[in-house]
């Protein structure tokens, strides 16, 4: 009869350098199978989460699964003694063992006790539960319905197009869940999407803030979809894009608000030229342009540059603009006053003729209504009419070239 080494006989073996031959691990039946699946899944529970499952209705369909699992465990010595090797956890230590049933640990009769109807092959494959991603993605294509009210929405969405086309407003990359609230726009899935309102917030069992909200797209439906489903649609859209607020911090202000990105200055300007056509109509005649530094040192050395005809300058107005595209507004304003710009000719330091652009026949209060007609957005609908000196409405002006002719 072959002799049969003991553990302690193969370790002194093994010390002597004498392999020997590994015995093949009994076959286990798939009922003992099943149950050390079962436990390896509490255990990555246990890792994930740093504790043992726990029964609570309050709590995740798996993690009551997983409680009534381990209690069934505890309860059975069979079970015990199979998955006791395994237990680097200290799990099979705690809890309230069950002792009602000694039957094979079921996921139907795990269900049931839960008082969920329908059967499952395993846990991890629950039919009639739906896995956390299945929400998720259910969330983040949230179904749309027909807007019934859209109508009270379409002003809005025109007016933003306005703003996006004069640069009021700007698009840009969504950063963080802060950036949802009421009133706000977003760019998804290439629509327009207006947070109408937002439900109450709550938290999750993982300790995330959440809300119901209600959005309207530029398509004429709605969604309720959730505050971080749209999160996750707008990190996932690489188009996707948030639209600049300008009430959440003015355009032009002494001061900008936390989270506004400074763009320049706009400045108004009289000068000091000896010109005819200045001298005569001083207080009327001004410069119009954007900076995006100080205005003091963008004037300095005024005399010598044509731009500010030749002659010193002084400081009429000033107007701080935040999140906005300053080169898209230079040319909105002048735009705007083109009908009164200067035709005026000076001579540079070099005897060469030069005619600036930036000069405009206009008194300053309508230059300060035009800010803020670019403000609300409504500057698209306005220009000036020189012979009335002001903005009118809805109606083309022509040009007036005033200077001396060519």
């Amino acid at each position: 009869m072959a002799k049969q080494f003991t553990e302690e006989d193969d370790a002194l073996l093994a010390e002597l350098g004498i392999e020997v031959e590994e015995k093949p691990a009994a076959a286990r039946t798939p009922r003992e199978e099943r149950i050390i699946a079962g436990f390896e899944e509490i255990q990555r529970f246990f890792d994930e989460h740093g504790r043992a499952p726990r029964h609570g209705e309050d709590l995740d369909i798996f993690e009551r699964l997983y409680a009534v699992r381990l209690d069934r465990i505890r309860a059975q010595a069979e079970c015990r003694d199979l998955v006791e090797p395994l237990d680097h956890q200290d799990l099979l230590t705690g809890g309230n063992p069950d002792p009602q049933s000694e039957e094979d640990l079921d996921d139907d009769a795990l269900l049931a006790e839960l008082g969920i109807e329908a059967a499952a092959p395993a846990i991890t494959e629950l039919k009639h539960v739906r896995s956390s991603a299945e929400k998720k993605a259910a969330e983040e294509v949230a179904t749309r319905e027909k807007c019934a009210d859209f109508e009270t929405f379409r002003p809005l969405f025109e007016k933003v197009q306005r703003e996006l086309d004069n640069g009021i407003r700007e698009t840009r990359p969504f950063e963080m869940k802060a950036e949802i609230q009421p009133g706000r726009f977003f760019i998804v899935g290439g629509q327009k999407a207006y947070v109408a309102e937002m439900g109450d917030l709550t938290t999750t069992d993982q300790g995330r803030t959440d809300a119901r909200l209600r959005v309207i797209f530029d398509n004429g439906t709605e969604s309720d979809m959730l505050m971080r489903s749209l999160q996750r649609a707008l990190n996932k859209d690489e188009a996707g894009r948030r639209i600049t607020d300008p009430t959440a911090g003015p355009l032009f202000a002494d001061a900008s608000a936390e989270g506004d990105e400074a763009s320049g200055t706009i400045y108004v300007l009289r000068s000091k030229s000896d010109l005819p056509l200045v001298a005569e109509h001083r207080n009327l005649v001004h410069k119009i342009g954007v900076t995006n530094m100080p205005v003091e040192k963008r004037v300095a050395g005024a005399r010598l540059q044509p731009t500010f005809l030749m002659a010193d300058v002084e400081i009429a107005a000033t107007y701080e603009l935040f999140n906005i595209n300053r080169t898209k507004l230079e040319n909105l304003i002048h735009r705007v006053f083109d009908a009164a710009r200067l035709d005026i000719d000076v001579i540079d330091r070099f005897g060469n003729p030069v005619v600036p652009r930036e000069w405009f026949l206009v008194p300053l209060s309508v230059i300060d209504e035009a800010v803020e007609r670019i403000k609300d957005g409504t500057i698209k609908d306005y220009a000036y009419d020189p012979e009335q000196a002001r903005l009118v409405e809805n109606q083309t002006v022509k040009g007036l070239a005033i200077g001396p002719k060519r």
